[in-house]
This record gives C-alpha cells, structure tokens and sequence, in this order.
C-alpha cells in the first residue's frame, strides 16, 4: 500500500518492515493533519502520539519511542495537528485538538490493530479526554500537564482521573507543570512513572546522577513493558486505503 507524503506530495511504500519512516496527510475539519509512521515487524499494537503545545514531535521523548518500540513489536505513528502541519506557533483552543484527533482516528486504525492513544503535554490532555469515546486500548500521558507552571489551584487532574481506560503516564522529577508527588490518589488501572530529574521536556541537568540516554530508557522501557502488560486483543479486520 501507499500513503502520501506531507511534506512533498510524493509517495512512500508503507510496509511493515519498518526500514524507514513513511508520512501521511489527513484532513480534518481543523486542517491537513501528518502521521509519521514508524512501522514494526508483525506488529501487535499501533501507539499513536501526538506532540504539546509548544513544540512538534521532533521531542526526544517521541522519537525515543519511535526508535525503541517496534523492535518489541509496536508501530508507533508520531501525529503532527494541523495547527503545526500549518506552521502556525501557536495552539488552538483544547476543542480544536480534540476535533483534529477525532478526524485523523481512523487513519490510525487501519492497520487492523488495537490503538493506544498518547501524547505528550497538550497532546495527553487529547489523549485523555478523547480514549474511551474513540475506542482506544488505553492511554499514555508523557508530561501530563497537571497545572499550570506556579498555579497548583489550577488543576487538569479529572482529565487523567476520568479516562476510563489503562492510563500509564510519565512524569519528569522536577517538571513544572506537576511533579509526581503533585499528583491525587490514582484509581485502579492508572500507572505514574518518575523519570528522576526531568524537566517537561525530559531534559535533565548536567549535574544530575543519570544522562539523558539513560533518563530516555526510563520512558521507552516503562512504555515497552506496560505495553506488553496489557491483554492482547484480537486483530481486526484491515481497512482498505
């Protein structure tokens, strides 16, 4: 099969051998939307993750899990809104996003895989809010957003609390936005990971007793093992395109 590449209009063979990336533009109500598909051999599951608010999915966090999962058999399909697809700095209001990431879902279920939804930041907020009603597998939360930097009154929890599915999320030690120990009692099924000394980017100080290499592992082991945790579902029906 194809798939239309975003950036120039050509096109890529989409295999399952993974070899090489292979892009495809979506449109949406809110504009063209980009999956950057990182395809595994015999895969199991398609992560789908999307980027925050400030940035794209050239984050380290992305494309360390684009680099370490589909050996473990997970396709990981990095999706770019159309708001970044546009070149536009700044985000659109939550709404939009969520409209965006609707549209672009079936995109991602045609592989006939169960989907994982994820996203880092403003992206896991999406990913939250959005799971259950468009039938995901579960949800990943890297540097969910708690609150506002300086402004803990200001709480995101009932987001992550109220996603209804296996949640795991990945929290850096000193992030701004909510350190671990910020977060409320999580119900059954909602996992929190620290990774020491990570910044909302996972950037960690030079100063500090782990590299970034090993901070990244943290997060690509932690996804990898949850991931195998979960209960396999049954493959479903490809769908053509």
């Amino acid at each position: 099969m194809t798939r239309t590449t975003g950036t120039t209009g050509n096109t890529e063979t989409a295999g399952t051998t993974g070899t090489a990336p292979a892009a495809e533009t979506v449109p949406t109500p809110a504009g063209d939307a980009r999956i950057t598909w990182h395809h595994a051999s015999g895969a199991h599951t398609v992560l789908a993750v999307s980027h925050g608010a400030g940035g794209g999915i050239e984050a380290r966090d992305l494309r360390a899990l684009a680099a370490a999962l589909p050996s473990r058999g997970v396709s990981v399909a990095l999706v770019e809104q159309p708001w970044r697809v546009a070149g536009k700095k700044v985000a659109p209001a939550p709404r939009t996003l969520d409209t965006g990431w609707r549209a672009l879902w079936p995109a991602l279920e045609r592989p006939g895989l169960p989907v994982v939804a994820g996203g880092r930041s403003a992206g896991a907020r999406v990913a939250c809010r959005t799971g259950a009603e468009l039938g995901a597998r579960a949800v990943l939360a890297l540097s969910f957003p708690l609150h506002p930097p300086g402004k803990p009154e200001k709480s995101r929890a009932e987001e992550l609390l109220s996603t209804g599915l296996p949640t795991l999320v990945l929290q850096g030690g000193r992030d701004a936005f909510g350190r671990s120990g910020e977060f409320p009692a999580l119900p059954e099924g909602t996992e929190l990971v620290e990774v020491p000394h990570g910044d909302h980017g996972f950037a960690v100080p030079k100063s500090a007793d782990i590299t970034e290499p090993e901070a990244l592992a943290v997060i690509t082991d932690a996804v990898g093992e949850w991931l195998e945790r979960l209960p396999h579902l049954p493959r479903l029906p490809r769908l053509p395109g």
